[in-house]
Formats: C-alpha cells, sequence, structure tokens
C-alpha cells in the first residue's frame, strides 16, 4: 500500500528555535523531541493528514549540512526522513525536510 507519503519526495523547508545543550560552550541542538514534534506539524500541513508516528533517534547538530534520518509510520508503510540544516542564526536553526521516495523494506533502518 502507497501512502500520501510516498508519492513524489516532500521537500520542506522551515526554521525552528533550537534547544541549546551544554555538550560545548556554544553548541546548538535541537532535541529530537522537538524535531519530531515540528517535522510531524509540517508533513501533515503539506500532506493533508498526520503520520501514525515520527521517530528521530537523535538531536539534530545546529550546524550547516548536518542531518538526521527519522522513521515516518503511516499505517504499514515506513519511510526515511532526513532533515537537514540549511541556516543556523544564533539559536535559530533552519532546515530541509525531504521524505524518501520508497517505502522502507521490513527490518531496513532509515
Amino acid at each position: 500500500m502507497r501512502t500520501r507519503f510516498a508519492g513524489p519526495a516532500i521537500l520542506l523547508a522551515l526554521t525552528l528555535s533550537a534547544c541549546s545543550v551544554s555538550a560545548g560552550v556554544g553548541t546548538v541542538r535541537v532535541a529530537a523531541d522537538d524535531l519530531e514534534s515540528k517535522v510531524t506539524e509540517q508533513l501533515t500541513e503539506m500532506a493533508g493528514q498526520a503520520p501514525d508516528a515520527l521517530d528521530c533517534p537523535e538531536d539534530l547538530p545546529g550546524e550547516v549540512d548536518a542531518s538526521v534520518r527519522c522513521t515516518l509510520t503511516a499505517g504499514s508503510d515506513r519511510l526515511g526522513v532526513t532533515v537537514t540544516v540549511t541556516e543556523v542564526e544564533g539559536t535559530d536553526v533552519a532546515f530541509a525536510i525531504q521524505v524518501d521516495d520508497e517505502v522502507l523494506a521490513e527490518g531496513e533502518e532509515a
């Protein structure tokens, strides 16, 4: 079964205020929970339906070109989602969201 998320790749750009983490002086990160929430919100707006789940296993570093792979679940389909930082200004992190064109095979990780 193909879902709306599995059609042409969805590419979104948005900005989220990052949560500062004390991993080092001046280090900015977007917490995984915040990232999941914002990406889910944007995908719902674009696709007209919310994914059943979105799992981002780690924080997104606030560095241009840094990326995190997340897994989107819609019904029985699982799709990889790449979130890539495009710009960092202070604690504001802008990033692009790209949903894979192909459904993940059973047992395959994003």
